[in-house]
């Protein structure tokens, strides 16, 4: 194996054991959306995440667990459990267990008490916030403190969130989000038109015959990706995006509208799901954004009622509409931004073979990215913690602003790249 297929399996393998999947299970992860365990004793749910089937339930009390799907009796899945008293009641044999994945009751051993004690099934914490459920996977005694991303911590009518399935690994979805220049032509479709993201500027600097400039730094969680165009008057129209270990990404707002996200979480080594959010840090969502985030606009996607399966998808060619592509309107001829992405995203294959890649200056936040996910990952095998992990790390906010000449991006962008109640909102 030569090197870089080396690399490429340390990156995108996240299986308990494996390098990239211990890093992963050092941090908060999204496993669910709230609305998934929406009230006590209501149906368990299944989730799979880096590799582990588990289920999660909301317990009698209103208490969350995560644990091992399968019964530690002979194997059955506790999906067809019923969520009762305080615990999920295997449906083959009776055998109970609670939020914490402890066995309480053996129905057949009634006389043997001590029997139950002794059977524990995996279990990892599951945390509320944002109207997620965040699930840590990792040692216990070095859990972090809770998620402090600022769309978790905004009143819940200035935010929305979406998640969608998709049928690739993390990496070649996450990378997407860190690449700015597919943006003048994957999506160019929705910038010039009518899409609740587009405005004036988008039109006027995202033309793709205009040069991008680049300015890339680490941050105390990642990486700090500033991309801009040269306005007419000489200085530049600039947009700063933030990505955060391992897999969360900022895209900058336009004008007043919300801020836009992403995480991608590993279901295995081939799917991933694709979180996605819309918060804004000083106002609710307007009736406007919501119905057009609920609709699939932007950059969420319709999904199949009942599941969070993309209505398009690769079974249907993802609805490619060949005149729309021609006459201008989508530039793949695939609709919404989200699935735009997805699609190209899945054409690389389940896992992407970046032996066979030619990357270019461009591919800068590419390469870094990758750089500091290897870096994490070994460091992580040598003690030391890794960035993103701790609350400071995450408070972030994406800026776009339009600079006069003669100053630096990152100088003017830096005082409102933090998040709080006192943070300015800088938009352009």
């Amino acid at each position: 194996m030569s090197t870089r297929q080396e690399h490429n399996a340390l990156l995108t393998q996240t299986a308990p054991g494996t390098a990239m999947g211990d890093l992963f299970r050092r941090y908060w992860l999204p496993a669910l959306l709230a609305e998934e365990l929406p009230q006590p004793d209501c149906p368990p749910v299944r989730v799979q995440i880096l590799s582990e089937r588990l289920i999660a339930f909301r317990d009698t009390s209103g208490k969350l667990g995560l644990i091992d799907e399968f019964c530690a009796h002979r194997g059955v899945s506790l999906w067809f459990g019923r969520n009762e008293q305080n615990g999920l009641r295997c449906a083959y044999h009776g055998w109970k267990f609670d939020v914490t994945g402890q066995c309480v009751e053996v129905p057949s051993e009634q006389d043997n008490p001590s029997f139950a004690a002794r059977v524990r099934l995996t279990s990892y914490p599951l945390v509320e916030r944002g109207g997620v459920l965040w699930a840590y996977m990792g040692p216990p005694e070095l859990q972090p403190q809770l998620p402090a991303y600022e769309f978790t911590t905004v009143a819940a009518p200035s935010r929305y969130v979406s998640k969608r399935h998709q049928a690739c690994n993390y990496l070649q979805a996450m990378e997407g989000g860190i690449d700015p220049h597919h943006v003048s032509f994957l999506h160019s479709g929705e910038v010039r038109g009518a899409d609740m993201i587009a405005t004036d500027n988008l039109g006027k600097y995202l033309r793709p015959e205009l040069a991008v400039k680049m300015e890339i730094e680490p941050s105390a969680g990642g990486l700090v990706i500033a991309y801009g165009r040269e306005t007419e008057e000489g200085g530049g129209y600039w947009r700063v995006m933030q990505w955060v270990l391992p897999c969360y990404t900022l895209i900058p707002p336009f004008g007043d509208h919300p801020v836009h996200g992403h995480f991608w979480t590993p279901i295995d080594d081939e799917h991933c799901w694709a979180w996605t959010f819309d918060f804004h840090p000083t106002r609710a969502l307007t009736q406007q954004e919501m119905d057009a985030a609920l609709s699939g606009r932007g950059l969420h996607v319709k999904t199949i009622p009942g599941t969070y399966m993309p209505v398009a998808n690769k079974g249907n060619d993802y609805l490619i509409d060949r005149s729309k592509q021609k006459a201008g309107v989508h530039y793949s001829g695939v609709e919404s931004i989200g699935m735009q992405d997805a699609s190209l995203q899945e054409s690389m294959g389940p896992i992407q073979d970046r032996a066979k890649e030619h990357l270019a200056s461009s591919d800068r936040p590419i390469v870094m990215a990758r750089r500091e996910l290897r870096a994490a990952a070994m460091g992580l095998r040598d003690g030391i913690v890794p960035r993103g992990t701790q609350p400071a790390a995450q408070r972030l906010r994406s800026v776009t602003t339009v600079i006069p000449p003669g100053q630096q991006v990152l100088d003017v962008a830096k005082p409102a790249m933090g998040a709080g109640p006192g943070v300015p909102f800088l938009s352009a």
